[in-house]
């Protein structure tokens, strides 16, 4: 896997290079202080995973992270913990707030070749089928049977949704919308642009985040009013 690197600050970029080098992730094959030049060589080259700081001058990562290519993964990288949540409404692989040490660089990576090695293996999934209680996705010629009630939350990602089971993980190809529509539990309830989560796995939850056995999603602003009201009202 191959990725480019695109902040302002020089220090930032040789540091961020230099981390990769040591925990032996991703090649580096450019390192842009501005999205134009960044972009001219998106546009050139086929790129795995952006690294892309969010405050940059003219035009910031936010706003540029609309011009990557699809098939691109971003990880923004920035000093400001405010744009968390937004930066995961834009289906970004991960957040990364400066400083970070090689342990967090780390776990971010591997999110980023953990769904790239699952997009490869699962170019030709499809679902089969879909009941009241259960769908069918087929997956390198074998059928999997995935019980709703199973199902801890979704994770949407660019055209596919990611879809963690209290057993395993598996890539279904279609959006989160789709799949959302395809479920006819009301404990499945949206509460980001990229996720929906099934009440029942729940550990706990605050204004921010909601906790499970093996992780947290973060709540999108605009959907947490909707999710706190329906979880304490008792509306499932």
């Amino acid at each position: 896997m191959n990725c480019i690197i695109i902040d302002d600050e020089p220090l930032a970029r040789e540091e961020l290079h230099s981390m990769l080098q040591e925990i032996s992730g991703p090649q580096v094959i450019g390192s842009f202080s501005n999205t134009v030049a960044a972009e001219k060589f998106l546009s050139e080259h086929s790129t795995d995973l952006v690294f892309l700081d969010i405050q940059m001058p003219k035009t910031t990562g936010l706003e540029f992270v609309e011009k990557i290519p699809k098939s691109s993964m971003v990880i923004f990288t920035t000093a400001y913990p405010q744009y968390a949540l937004e930066s995961y409404e834009l289906d970004a692989i991960d957040y990364l707030l400066k400083p970070f040490n090689n342990e967090r660089l780390q776990k971010a990576v591997d999110k980023a070749m953990h769904y790239n090695d699952l997009l490869a293996a699962n170019k030709e999934n499809r679902l089969e089928k879909s009941t009241l209680e259960f769908m069918i996705i087929r997956s390198e010629k074998k059928f999997y049977k995935v019980n709703f009630a199973d199902i801890k939350y979704l994770e949407g990602l660019k055209d596919y949704t990611l879809i963690h089971t209290t057993s395993q993980k598996i890539i279904a190809p279609m959006n989160l919308k789709t799949i959302h529509q395809k479920i006819p539990l009301p404990s499945f309830i949206r509460v980001s642009k990229s996720y929906v989560v099934n009440t029942a796995h729940i550990i706990s939850f605050d204004s921010y985040s909601i906790n499970f056995d093996d992780g947290e999603v973060p709540i999108g602003e605009t959907y947490k009013e909707n999710f706190i009201r329906i979880f304490t009202d008792g509306q499932l």
